[in-house]
């Protein structure tokens, strides 16, 4: 006798039946993953899908040009906010007196950097010149060196976000990853990202991912730097990343002093986006005082002054920002 055909429900159960052993197979290898606490690559496993309600992005259309600036007759300038309210880092100084001292290595290399380049930097720790947005508006970009922990208060917060949404400029370099860690809004302003913990202090190989961007441009394929490599949690997403350190030639290895695994081989240190109405490029490199010498004592140290001085100049809007390959 012939073989009865197979109904169409028959069809469909032996369908969804071997679609449902792939996804216990997906699911078995993804908790298998998950409890390792690292992905394939050899780097964290990335925590959860933030998303910052903001349109954010490497798409200009991100950014609103709402003729706050006027550069042709006002020039350039900067506001450097270096306040902390949790561990400082020794390249800050001590702290600001009416004139910046020696000791004030960051202050006094970005007002330099300012003056050699054609735009003027403001330096403060008073939170209240971070009071309105009307404030900060007279600045081209604003940009956090090593700030830590709660910098801000709710009317700096609200200040930052409104300058921003207006079209303003953002530069966060170092530190500023370890800062403001229960805002969200300011989370997203880093490319999604925050400081968790760091590996030894150590020389290691930047990789230059993109060198067509105004902060790259001018960077070797691959330079030698020394910091502190910061691992991050989360990582940044939804950026365009421009150097990476090479993770292989660090010799002490990548694991943070929190147990973090580093991600991957190739680790963003310099990355840029458009966020939630304005410009934001950040670095996580900056941890020493020699990064700023002249002397070509410290490896790398002239090319991280290119990439801040690129950096900056594209988030205030005198250069093309995030620059795509």
């Amino acid at each position: 006798m012939a073989a009865k055909p197979r109904t169409t429900m028959s069809v469909l159960a032996a369908v969804l039946a071997t679609a449902l052993v792939a996804l216990a197979a997906f699911l078995g290898a993804h908790q298998q993953a998950s409890a390792s606490g690292a992905d394939r690559s050899g780097g964290a496993r990335e925590l959860g899908d933030p998303d910052y309600g903001v349109c954010r992005g490497t798409s200009r259309a991100c950014y609103h040009d709402w003729g706050n600036f006027t550069p042709a007759t006002d020039g350039y300038r900067v506001l450097l906010y270096t306040r902390t309210a949790g561990p400082r880092h020794a390249n800050l100084g001590t702290g600001l007196n009416p004139a910046l001292v020696d000791a004030n290595v960051v202050q006094n290399a970005l007002v330099k950097m300012g003056r050699d380049n054609g735009f003027t930097v403001d330096w403060t720790e008073d939170v209240t010149q971070l009071a309105t947005p009307a404030r900060l508006f007279n600045y081209n970009a604003v940009v956090f060196y090593s700030t830590s922990r709660d910098t801000l208060d709710d009317a700096g917060q609200t200040a930052l976000r409104q300058y921003v949404r207006g079209g303003g400029g953002f530069g966060g370099i170092h530190n500023a990853f370890g800062t403001e860690y229960n805002w969200p809004w300011y989370e997203g302003l880093l490319g999604g990202a925050n400081f968790y913990d760091h590996g030894p202090n150590q020389p290691g190989t930047v990789v230059t991912q993109n060198r067509h961007d105004a902060s790259t441009k001018d960077l070797p394929a691959r330079w030698t730097f020394t910091d502190e490599w910061y691992n991050l949690v989360p990582a940044p997403s939804d950026v365009r990343v421009l150097a990476t350190v090479d993770t292989s030639t660090l010799a002490e290895g990548v694991t943070g002093n929190q147990h973090h695994p580093g991600h991957g081989r190739n680790q963003p240190v310099a990355w840029c986006q458009y966020y939630d109405g304005g410009r934001a490029w950040l670095t996580t490199l900056g941890h020493d005082a020699k990064d700023f010498s002249t002397d070509g004592s410290f490896p790398g140290a002239a090319q991280f002054q290119k990439l801040v001085l690129g950096g900056i100049e594209s988030a205030m809007g005198s250069r093309p920002f995030c620059a795509s390959p």
